[in-house]
């Protein structure tokens, strides 16, 4: 996009918002149910284009995108004026008399950068989000998943005028002639490299926002733990979109004692799962070449137990078990984001998560136990965006939590009220009523006023 055209859409957007029109309620509810039968009706698109991109099955694409946006509509539908009305405060008696309120107003003009692994998803969620709290937005999806990008721009432009909901679409080039440009709020999901790129350029305009990064997310195996159910769990939560997910279980630690058990498991599951994935119509491929024969370079033959082929014409790895693996190995220094699952063993709790926390705070941590102690003691001494207790990646498929990073996984959080509070601010106001007012507070002032201002600061209560 020419940078001339670019400032046009951002002035237009401006203008949109400061005329008021994304305010009312009913424009906000219109503007969900609008998209909401969009979605309806561009499904079957929306599929193909996912499938084209990734190769991603109806299921997996109703499953993990589409549906998931719809059920965040609902929500937000459900909820909206609840969230929108002010809410009361109690209010010092130093203040009577008055009234005090929080009352929630929309940031303005928002940038949502969306990655290629989930691009319906990571795009609409955060825009019913942006849209419910009363916005405008600037939509920018990945050049990495072209078809998906054009589908979603082709979906929008169904549903807003380009001063409300814009879609640019283009690669590095585009994202750094937004990113000079002034936002009210940012919010990207990507890498923690690219994240850290985004920040540096809010920072020049003090723009505030969100960052959905990722990170090596351990999943913990205790002795405990059902460990077929918890195999079937781990496969199901790494090699969906063939591991290209930023809460997939990144690495397994696992308890020694039953470390064989768990490894028959997985290769039991797999197989049971998969079949051959190769020639599996329903498991996905890797996004491009580059990132396969990076996935490639993870691989240690020496250390496969299970998987390891793959097809180069049509971008595709097995799901792949690597056993033995150390600290060291090029697997354990990066953010895997493929088909690619090493186990590593642990002969005491506290070593394991001790070797957690030395890392970078994760965006997702796991753990299979039946042991209540065990569950107590992970949640207490490890940091992490969020997670799950003998189960993976559901954390985030629900509108009653909010999902999001800590550290150097993230910053802000998203979904339902938390989703609505991260493209809102919060003003506090304070209604002084007029047919009273008390001089204490004004000049001149005197011992009598300073005995009175200790008696109502120090010991006065507040007034409901």
């Amino acid at each position: 996009m020419e940078k001339l055209m670019l400032e046009t859409l951002m002035e237009q957007q401006r203008e949109y918002f400061a005329s008021g029109a994304t305010l009312p309620v009913k424009v906000r509810m219109e503007a969900l149910s609008r998209l909401e039968k969009a979605l309806q009706k561009q499904e079957q698109i929306l599929c193909k284009a996912l499938h084209t991109d990734l190769g991603k099955s109806k299921t997996e694409s109703v499953m993990c995108e589409i549906g998931l946006v719809q059920g965040e509509i609902r929500w937000m539908k459900q909820h909206l004026k609840r969230l929108c009305r002010p809410k009361g405060v109690k209010t010092p008696i130093a203040q009577f008399a008055a009234k005090s309120f929080q009352s929630p107003s929309p940031y303005g003009n928002v940038l949502i950068m969306s990655p290629w692994n989930y691009p319906v998803l990571l795009t609409l969620e955060p825009l019913v989000d942006a849209i419910a709290a009363g916005n405008t937005a600037v939509v920018k999806p990945s050049a990495y998943a072209p078809v998906s990008a054009n589908a979603l721009k082709d979906l929008l432009e169904e549903c807003f005028p380009p001063e409300y909901v814009a879609v640019v679409l283009g690669g590095r080039e585009e994202n750094q002639a937004l990113l000079q440009e002034k936002f009210d709020k940012i919010f990207f999901t990507g890498s923690a490299a690219v994240g850290k790129q985004v920040m540096e350029s809010a920072a020049r305009h003090l723009t505030p926002v969100t960052l959905e990064l990722g990170g090596k997310s351990p999943c913990i195996v205790e002795k405990s733990s059902k460990i077929r159910l918890a195999a079937r769990r781990i496969v199901f939560g790494k090699f969906i979109n063939c591991g290209q997910t930023c809460v997939a279980p990144d690495y397994i630690l696992c308890d020694a004692s039953v470390h064989d058990e768990l490894v028959e498991a997985l290769r039991q599951e797999i197989r049971k799962q998969f079949g051959d994935p190769l020639f599996n119509s329903e498991y996905g491929k890797i996004i491009n070449e580059k990132h396969f024969d990076r996935l490639l370079g993870l691989i240690d033959q020496d250390k496969v137990v299970c998987g390891g082929n793959f097809d180069r014409k049509d971008l595709r790895i097995e799901p792949t078990v690597l056993d033995h693996v150390e600290w060291e190995d090029a697997v354990m220094q990066e953010e895997i984001f493929g088909p690619i699952l090493p186990v590593l063993t642990y002969e005491k709790l506290e070593d394991a998560l001790s070797w957690i926390n030395q890392r970078p705070k994760p965006l997702a941590l796991y753990c299979f136990t039946e042991n209540k102690k065990v569950k107590k003691t992970v949640l207490e001494m490890c940091r992490f965006g969020g997670g799950c207790i003998n189960d993976t990646l559901i954390h985030l498929a629900t509108s009653e939590m909010p999902f999001g990073g800590v550290g150097e996984s993230g910053m802000g959080g998203y979904h339902g009220e938390a989703g609505f509070a991260e493209f809102t601010h919060k003003r506090s106001i304070v209604d002084k009523k007029t047919w009273m007012d008390f001089p204490i507070r004004y000049q001149p002032y005197t011992a009598k006023k300073l005995k009175l201002i200790r008696k109502f600061l120090y010991s006065i209560p507040y007034k409901g």
